[in-house]
């Protein structure tokens, strides 16, 4: 079972919607967590979905620290590039610390699609992360 993050920003949602049904069979039997409004709509397809608070309202930085805490296999954030979010550095932070901690990460339907139908997704995958501990012990 992998623990799956879910997101998207509001003119994305049913976009999400659609690719999480069109993939049901392959998302039942993992853990999912998402931010609120997310969530809420996602559960009609994944009713055991963790959901967290808005991406606005802390939602995007709760699931920063999940990834942080090595917590989350995969990050599906389908955001919309044509629309200033007042929320944007946290979605830039929430980004970062993917790449940071190595979370395969897809930002749209064909991202997910191939991350998705990885012959790696679902397996016992060990990424590779960079190692810090230079950085983390330098004072």
């Amino acid at each position: 079972m992998k623990t799956i993050a879910l997101v998207a920003h509001d003119a994305k949602k049913d976009d999400l919607l659609r690719w999480v049904t069109e993939h049901a069979d392959k998302l039942i039997g993992n853990e999912f967590y998402a931010t609120g409004t997310t969530g809420k709509i996602l559960s009609s397809v994944l009713p055991n979905i963790n959901r967290l608070k808005s991406g606005p309202l802390g939602g995007d930085q709760q699931l920063g620290a999940l990834i942080s805490e090595g917590k989350i296999d995969y990050l599906i954030f389908f955001w919309d590039p044509m629309t200033s979010q007042p929320h944007d550095v946290d979605v830039k932070a929430l980004l970062r610390l993917s790449v940071l901690y190595d979370v395969p990460t897809a930002c749209n339907h064909a991202s997910a699609d191939f991350l998705i139908n990885s012959q790696l997704f679902g397996t016992e995958y060990k990424s590779s992360p960079e190692d810090y501990s230079e950085y983390l012990n330098r004072i």
